[in-house]
């Protein structure tokens, strides 16, 4: 062997740059389910990142006015660490329904949240009902 020596990757002939060919392989990442989705997009409202109507098409009116009706006064608007869905679980009573719980965690607190998703005739998901924990919306008159 001769005293010269070269960069790691200099020799390189294609483009995808240095360090990308021996990238950490991971497992594939599962896909979401509906109410995992949900959860994610209902957390992001209820912390105050995401407007209410952003879920306009995504509930049924019942459940969306809920929905403006506990997001001002949500628990998960809180200060400190930024809260995430810990655990989100679905049952499926029937075809096209599906009755799901999820927990969130913001620091060493945990609230739930639970929420009904049936499919529509053009088979998107929506929202039918919400509840988080003891918090409820007023009975509309």
């Amino acid at each position: 062997m001769h005293g010269t020596t070269t960069r790691p990757g200099a020799a390189r002939r294609d483009s995808r740059g240095p360090g990308t060919g021996t990238a950490v392989r991971t497992r594939p990442r599962t896909p979401r389910t509906p109410q995992q989705q949900f959860a994610e997009l209902l957390l992001a409202v209820l912390s105050g990142q995401r407007p209410a109507h952003s879920m306009l098409n995504l509930m049924f009116r019942d459940a969306y006015d809920q929905l403006v009706d506990l997001a001002p006064r949500t628990p998960f608007r809180t200060r400190g660490p930024r809260p995430v869905v810990r655990h989100c679980r679905g049952f499926s009573p029937r075809p096209g329904v599906i009755e799901a719980c999820a927990g969130i965690g913001a620091g060493e607190q945990v609230r739930a949240m639970a929420y009904r998703l049936e499919q529509s005739p053009d088979r998107r998901w929506r929202c039918t009902a919400l509840e988080l924990g003891d918090e409820r919306a007023p009975a509309r008159v």
